[in-house]
């Protein structure tokens, strides 16, 4: 794919490119007071949601169609471009037909390849910025597949919202941020604008800074914040959303690191990252010596008609091993899914050494 900067006329290409407004378009005063004030803090694109998809039934939905006037007000008065979320094809046709600039596709609609390949045939034709937020759950193969499916109707200016996954257990986030699969992202395509959403990754105000300093860190292109005159009235996402004061805050104190390294300190660099790859060399020969170790425990169990999973010693390994890691100043998340990609390779190791001897007995039984 040879995808388009996201570049809008009199949108300066520093980062980071900001995105903001409110999580809703609650009403056209509402609206202008965010948007005027944004504005003369020198952001760009307004962003707003018209249509709003809500867990449960009953809560805010958002004015739909009956908003895009005041987006439209919100062009003429500030010069900004205005962004929202649609979901599916009749959101589409009313945002073109609304002079909406910018769409996005929400983490629920990312999910489903059948409404984005609704809204991508809608598309088609059409010259318009897209961007894309990563599907609830942390699946990247299913966040590139909605990306190719916009790329292949002829949308060129295509981005991404990292707004972080849905986690089961509970965490200090709302939306678990998993930086690996941006990064994975931005690896496989460099040229691909990546814009991170603190509000949803954080679901509070407290951590907002944190989160989009760490984008920052990671050289990710910009940043889209939810907004709010009035946040602690705000009809949806109250907790998440700041004021344009607050915003103003925030960005003051965003420290932008250099992407590209001096002479001097690659040299500095390139020493480090051979130490790296030295200790790389001997974690694989390690684990390559581990594994041999677990065959020859599956070669044993088979002998004596043992199971392959012992849930005590299971127990053992990770209560002891993270323990371990917390004393050496690793995290707990970080040595917990160390050794669970540890156990299952070892258990695949041990399941092929059970499969081989069942092949040979089947072997012979047949001869």
């Amino acid at each position: 794919m040879k995808i388009d900067p996201f570049r809008l006329p009199g949108v300066s290409e520093e980062r980071p490119l900001i995105i903001a407004g409110p999580c809703s378009a609650e009403s056209e005063e509402q609206v202008l007071m965010v948007a005027r004030a944004l504005s003369q803090m020198g952001i760009r694109i307004f962003r707003s949601g018209l249509w709003k998809p809500r867990t449960r039934p009953n809560a805010f939905e958002g004015h739909g169609s009956a908003a895009l006037p005041w987006l439209r007000r919100v062009k003429e008065e500030t010069g900004m471009y205005v962004a929202t979320e649609v979901a599916n094809v009749k959101h589409v046709y009313e945002a073109l037909r609304g002079g909406i600039d910018i769409m996005w596709i929400g983490a629920r609609t990312t999910a489903n390849p059948f409404a984005v390949q609704e809204i991508a045939d809608t598309l088609k034709g059409v010259d318009i910025p897209v961007l894309i937020k990563n599907p609830v759950n942390p699946d990247l193969d299913l966040w590139i597949g909605a990306i190719e499916r916009l790329y292949h109707s002829g949308i060129r200016r295509l981005g991404v919202i990292h707004r972080g996954f849905s986690k089961y257990e509970q965490t200090a986030y709302r939306n678990h941020p998993q930086w690996q699969i941006p990064i994975e992202l931005k690896r496989r395509y460099p040229e691909l604008t990546i814009i991170t959403d603190p509000s949803h990754i954080c679901g509070n105000r407290e951590n907002l800074l944190q989160v989009s300093q760490q984008a920052m860190d990671l050289n990710f292109d910009g940043l889209i914040i939810e907004t709010h005159h009035d946040p602690d009235n705000a009809l949806s996402d109250a907790k998440q959303q700041i004021t344009p004061d607050q915003l103003k805050e925030l960005l003051s104190r965003l420290v932008l690191r250099h992407a590209e390294v001096d002479a001097v300190a690659r040299v500095t660099l390139d020493e480090l990252r051979e130490q790296i790859d030295q200790y790389d060399d001997q974690l694989m020969n390690l684990l390559e010596r581990r594994m041999g170790v677990s065959e020859k425990i599956g070669e044993y169990k088979r002998k004596n008609n043992i199971t392959i999973l012992q849930t005590r010693r299971w127990d053992e390994i990770i209560t002891s091993r993270v323990k371990q890691g917390l004393e050496k100043g690793l995290s707990m998340e970080f040595v917990t899914k160390i050794f669970e990609a540890i156990h299952q390779e070892s258990i695949n190791h041990q399941t092929a050494v059970m499969n081989k001897q069942d092949e040979t007995v089947s072997d012979t039984t047949q001869k």
